[in-house]
């Protein structure tokens, strides 16, 4: 994060920032909702699902590994996606929290 200076934030705060960076594409959206909808798939299941080249994909799927939001095993020559529940669940909690600071504003009060 060199430019920002990562280093005068939390690490909540960056934690959230590269989540809300993976989910800032929607090839990423759509895989997260095929793996949530399937439970599990293989790579190959995906480039017939969204259309996209398997290199894409690929490099997608390395974005959302790399927030540890997915995981993968691998068996032969394929490669099984799933969500990982424990990074799930802490992304989720993030981005509720930093919801649910907002304290909505009757009308005329606000700016």
């Amino acid at each position: 994060m060199g430019v920002t200076k990562a280093e005068l934030f939390s690490d909540v705060q960056n934690d959230l920032a590269h989540a809300a960076k993976a989910f800032a594409h929607p090839a990423r959206v759509a895989i997260l909702q095929y793996l949530l909808k399937t439970n599990a798939c293989i790579n190959g299941d995906l480039v017939q699902e969204l259309g996209l080249a398997q290199a894409t994909i690929s490099q997608h799927l390395r974005e959302l590994k790399g927030i540890g939001i997915i995981q993968g095993t691998i068996e032969g020559s394929r490669v099984n996606y799933c969500i990982n529940p424990q990074r799930w669940s802490e992304i989720k909690d993030q981005f509720n929290g930093l919801f649910d600071q907002y304290d909505s504003c009757s009308e005329g009060e606000c700016c």
